[in-house]
């Protein structure tokens, strides 16, 4: 039976679904050279078999299916439907063949023992419920020597992308101290953290690789406010519980906190995150 604490979070992803497909070309290009970075540590390429768990609205799933081509497959997963729905409809108006989708959590995957090249997820395994039974599973349908490579965030301090928005929200409307159990953004920010617990659910040639780059879009400090009032569920219900008067003041600090990060009227953010990797025994 799920915990209470679960069902919340994915209430809350089911609520912003709409607003990812909405941004979704954002999103991509934003986190492209993430997507790039994880497709080689897991070693996707022409022809591999592909899981990608919490695929959200189809990234990095539809990235992955242009490497593997015509002779590869993707399977893109994500536990809500809306997510899924768009993932598919977005591989449909492509054109693309090589891609399935299925609604899953990441602690209960519905497929066979030994089945994939590669198991990989995107920024998703901090908001696992049970990380230990997701990353398990992850190695139980990856195939011998297969990997599963997983995307998490850096220390919030080195990622103003997120952290300098905070500072000024938490000032208005405080929040509880995030644990190690609770669905976080930066719940595996640490070092070794998540590797860690790559090891211990049964992963061999554990490996952990910084990635530094830059998120860039051609956003407009109005359009990246938007963008990330929408998509952040949990950003979405502090605004809400405050007046519009605070909202206003809440825009204009955080436009001033973050304005040398928008030259020229364009978003790039020097952001780090972690890639973890290990190996099917």
């Amino acid at each position: 039976m799920k915990s209470t604490q679960a069902d919340a979070s994915l209430v809350e992803w089911r609520d912003s679904a709409k607003y990812w497909r909405k941004h979704a070309a954002t999103i991509k290009t934003m986190f492209t050279p993430v997507t790039v970075a994880l497709m080689n540590e897991a070693g996707i390429k022409r022809g591999s078999k592909v899981l990608d768990v919490a695929g959200g609205p189809g990234e990095p799933s539809l990235s992955i299916a242009e490497v593997v081509g015509s002779d590869g497959l993707v399977v893109c997963t994500d536990a809500i439907a809306q997510m899924v729905d768009a993932a598919r409809d977005e591989a449909s108006r492509r054109g693309m063949k090589n891609l399935t989708f299925r609604q899953c959590e990441a602690d209960s995957l519905p497929f066979d023992d030994l089945t994939f090249d590669a198991v990989v997820s995107r920024l998703g395994a901090m908001f696992f419920p049970n990380i230990n039974s997701a990353l398990r599973e992850m190695l139980r349908v990856a195939r011998q020597g297969g990997h599963v490579s997983l995307v998490v965030w850096g220390k919030s301090e080195v990622n103003p992308f997120s952290f300098l928005l905070n500072n000024v929200v938490s000032r208005y409307v405080s929040t509880p101290p995030a644990t190690d159990s609770t669905p976080d953004a930066f719940r595996f920010a640490a070092p070794g953290a998540l590797a860690q617990i790559l090891t211990d659910a049964g992963a061999a040639s554990v490996r952990e690789r910084t990635l530094q780059f830059e998120i860039a879009a051609p956003l407009s400090f109005s359009e990246f406010w938007n963008l990330r009032a929408e998509t952040s569920g949990s950003l979405r219900k502090k605004l809400a519980t405050l007046s519009a008067d605070d909202r206003n003041r809440i825009a204009v600090e955080v436009e001033t906190a973050t304005h040398e990060y928008f030259p020229d009227n364009q978003m790039r953010f020097p952001a780090e995150m972690l890639i973890v990797t290990g190996e099917r025994a």
